[in-house]
């Protein structure tokens, strides 16, 4: 895929990012062939548009993959926040585990990460496509559809197996038991690939059973030793 067509892409995307929903169709000519293409794609529109990465997501399609993407300071949301869905396209949120890393986490080494804290979190996922890509390419370029992270309050705890649901506020949905430890270590890997992150720097990792929100849904989300988390959706 030559740069014109990289470019191209990628102000498509920086347009959709900055105008909340996509404003023309997705160039087809412009379509990723490679997951080496979609990530290029993904950082020449964070480049166009001045924004820099302070993570990195997984996001999982179907039974393939996870595809890796940035995190974004401005997609960070505290509790307590009410999020928007008009913005949202596409919307389904998921419990997630996010790790703020105790130390750089170098390109080299397949060991589990120093983590300064663990939080809670929901991973609000969004597509500026017109649905979830067909192809890891195509994910990879949407930024893995980052929408809203809403993160908790940070514990000091080593990752462990915890048993986590995500339900709407008046009902119940037993917990899945997730083995944290795995999952953080899949996704420290694929930070490893990408070429490491620096100290401070959040990994994401969305884990459980998704919910699709709708205005005025409360969502409340359970993580074991780590707590509980909500967030509302207008």
């Amino acid at each position: 895929m030559d740069a014109a067509l990289r470019d191209h892409a990628a102000a498509w995307l920086a347009g959709a990012l900055r105008e909340g929903t996509a404003p023309l169709p997705f160039p087809p000519a412009a379509l990723p062939r490679s997951m080496l293409d979609g990530q290029r794609i993904a950082a020449r529109a964070l480049d166009m548009l001045d924004l820099a990465s302070c993570g990195l997501r997984l996001t999982h399609l179907g039974a393939g993959r996870p595809v890796a993407g940035p995190v974004l300071p401005a997609r960070l949301r505290a509790e307590g926040e009410t999020i928007a869905l008009s913005r949202l396209p596409h919307a389904r949120a998921t419990p997630a585990i996010a790790g703020r890393l105790a130390e750089d986490l170098p390109r080299r080494g397949d060991e589990m990460p120093n983590f300064a804290s663990l939080h809670p979190a929901i991973d609000v996922e969004s597509w500026r496509l017109p649905g979830a890509p067909g192809t890891g390419a195509l994910a990879a370029a949407d930024l893995a559809g980052l929408g809203e992270i809403v993160l908790g309050r940070g514990r000091r705890l080593p990752p462990m197996r915890l048993r986590v649901s995500l339900a709407a506020a008046g009902t119940w949905r037993r917990g899945e038991e997730i083995d944290i430890e795995e999952a953080m270590l899949a996704a420290a890997l694929a930070a490893r690939r990408a070429g490491g992150l620096p100290e401070g720097s959040l990994i994401v990792v969305p884990v459980g059973v998704p919910v699709t929100p709708a205005p005025g849904m409360e969502l409340l989300g359970s993580f074991g030793r780590l707590g509980r988390l909500g967030v509302r959706f207008a």
